[in-house]
């Protein structure tokens, strides 16, 4: 009897669900924000944590379902009518690189730090902040990259390089530190950093938010 009610109140819970997507659209799914990403954690948890509930059957389930999808839907009904909430409900996008220049402040506001940019960057295919002109942080927490000019245009024999000949550009610096171990895998040492960074104009190491490397190219060095 047991199996029997989790079988049905399972099957209604699915069913619950499916439908409520379907009315949401697809932007639940595809565009997920930092609202949706809640709703779909207490869409989650209210129907699994009935099934183990003997006391909640399929009307309560159904109750907390709509309810809660009544909700959703009036904060995309309000977001899509008043401009104003968007920015509140569902966030802003943020420019973190403009005009090949990191934007210090932007990263800050929205967390996050130089490895988590870098990783995102290669996302799309781009290995190195210099081949970068605009990037914008989307709110579902994905990077639209605009790449410069000339890298634009790079033509498919420019991409099928061998690596030898093309390495990856090299961190040498990361948020004020040193990596060392990318600094010696370059076949460098702190001499030759230092100087790099005097040619620039830096005295101080803590001074630099994000130092790289391409072979046969001066250090490309981002301060704070």
């Amino acid at each position: 009897m047991e199996y029997a009610r989790i079988c049905v109140e399972t099957i209604f819970g699915f069913a619950a669900l499916f439908l409520l997507t379907k009315v949401l659209g697809k932007t639940q799914i595809t565009q997920i924000t930092a609202f949706d990403f809640i709703s779909a954690l207490v869409l989650g948890e209210l129907v699994g944590n009935a099934l183990y509930d003997d006391k909640v059957g399929i009307p309560k389930i159904g109750f907390a379902v709509i309810l809660w999808g009544i909700l959703i839907y009036s904060t995309e009904f309000i977001t899509n009518k008043y401009k104003g909430t968007r920015g509140i409900l569902e966030g802003r996008p943020s420019l973190v690189i403009h005009k090949g220049r990191l934007m210090r402040d932007e990263l800050k506001n929205s967390n996050l730090d130089i490895n988590q940019l870098q990783h995102l960057l290669r996302s799309k295919s781009v290995f190195s902040v210099q081949d970068v002109e605009y990037a914008v942080l989307e709110t579902d927490g994905t990077i639209s990259v605009m790449k410069k000019p000339a890298q634009q245009n790079a033509t498919k024999e420019d991409l099928n390089i061998p690596l030898k000949s093309s390495p990856l550009p090299m961190t040498m610096i990361s948020d004020g530190e040193v990596l060392w171990d990318n600094l010696e895998e370059a076949g460098f040492d702190e001499d030759w950093l230092k100087q790099q960074l005097q040619f620039q104009e830096i005295t101080d190491v803590k001074k630099v938010l994000y130092a790289e490397y391409k072979e046969g190219e001066q250090l490309f060095v981002l301060p704070f």
